[in-house]
């Protein structure tokens, strides 16, 4: 059997290495921050230390297998996951905050398994993922980020043009925001009209100026403004 303070030494460090991640993820304002990784990291600690409790006391008598709790907080850890991932309209959110709760119990299952030199390697690891390549990300896209401001007539199918005309241009939609702009008269009718705004990346650099000019030729469109 495992010392009783070899087995406080694990929970302790099962709740630090969580807030370590955790503490990454709050300060980025993420749904799954600092308690939230704390007490999934912790969990699976004392649920391999409780699999591991178990065999101990039926090794010889039984087959049992001591993984096999181990394997439910593995596969139950997509609930949580599931619901930190959020779809709004063609964004996706959560995903990397999902991939870190699923990290996270496995850095509990190998603090409760004694794997202290694994874990925190790993959790290392994952801090240096989420914070510096998160910044690398960001630098080697910036170039390639658009956003394009769209005020159009509000009538049926425009969007589908909208982006239709993203498309021909090569010109990938990451996100859309839609607003209804109210109590505004344009040039081109007294019907109410939308401002879109769509983030875009645009792999192949096509000019900003060609991306005005495509859209400027669609029916309805009013003004065109890419940052």
């Amino acid at each position: 059997m495992v010392p009783e303070w070899e087995l406080v030494l694990r929970l302790t460090l099962a709740a630090i290495l969580g807030g370590v991640i955790g503490y990454e993820r709050q300060s980025r304002r993420k749904s799954a921050g600092l308690r939230t990784n704390v007490l999934v990291c912790l969990g699976s600690c004392l649920i391999m230390i409780l699999s591991d409790a178990i065999y101990s006391g039926v090794e010889g008598r039984t087959n049992a297998d001591p993984a096999r709790l181990a394997a439910q907080v593995v596969s139950g850890i997509g609930f949580l996951g599931a619901g930190a991932i959020m779809k709004e309209g063609l964004t996706v959110t959560g995903l990397t905050t999902a991939a870190c709760l699923w990290v996270v119990a496995g850095v509990g299952l190998a603090v409760g398994g004694g794997f202290y030199v694994a874990s925190l390697f790993t959790t290392a690891l994952v801090f240096v993922t989420l914070g510096r390549l998160s910044k690398l990300d960001e630098w080697v896209m910036h170039e390639r980020n658009l956003s394009v401001i769209i005020h159009t007539v509000d009538r049926p199918g425009q969007l589908i043009h909208i982006s239709s005309c993203m498309e021909d241009l090569h010109l990938k939609i990451k996100g859309i925001k839609v607003k209804e702009v109210e109590d505004e008269a344009t040039d081109l009718t007294d019907q109410k009209h939308l401002c879109i705004e769509l983030d875009v990346y645009n792999r192949q650099s096509v000019k900003n100026v060609i991306v005005v000019g495509a859209l400027k030729q669609l029916d309805g469109i009013i003004s065109v403004d890419v940052i």
